[in-house]
């Protein structure tokens, strides 16, 4: 098992986070990691995750919503191929900060028999998480007309 978490404080409220995160159609405009995405965002459903890592090959995920909670929690699980390979427990935690803001925790549970494969690949991929998390706060506090 390999962990990876990142943290970035955001000046949005926890409802405008979750409005600018679960806005799977806009993510091109302003996602530098998962350029495309869709689905519902529904425990269970599936998403279609398009990403484009710093350092590595472009990757389609097809992940399923295992958390949705408005403005607290994000989850999903996906995998590579089967089930014990090289699956991975991706979450964004919400958090509402005392005096306005809300922090955001970008994390990734990933467990198999591959991991320790793509153990490099894994700590790179810290990098794209803190590319996604300034964005996110970039789009959350742009000011909307």
């Amino acid at each position: 098992m390999r962990q990876i978490a990142t943290m970035v404080d955001i000046a949005a409220t926890p409802a405008r986070v979750w409005e600018v995160l679960t806005d799977l159609p806009r993510y091109p405009d302003w996602n530098p990691f998962i350029r495309e995405a869709s689905g519902e965002i529904a425990p269970g459903a599936r998403l279609r995750l398009r990403m484009f890592p710093v350092h590595g090959r472009t990757v389609t995920f097809r992940p399923r919503i295992r958390t949705a909670v408005p403005q607290r929690e994000l989850s999903w699980t996906g995998r590579l191929v089967l089930p014990g390979l090289f699956d991975g427990l991706h979450r964004f935690v919400l958090t509402d900060l005392d005096g306005g803001g809300t922090r955001v925790v970008q994390d990734e549970k990933f467990t198999g028999l591959l991991v320790p494969a793509f153990a490099g690949t894994v700590a790179r991929t810290t990098e794209d998480f803190d590319a996604l998390n300034r964005a996110l706060r970039k789009r959350c506090e742009r000011v909307r007309v």
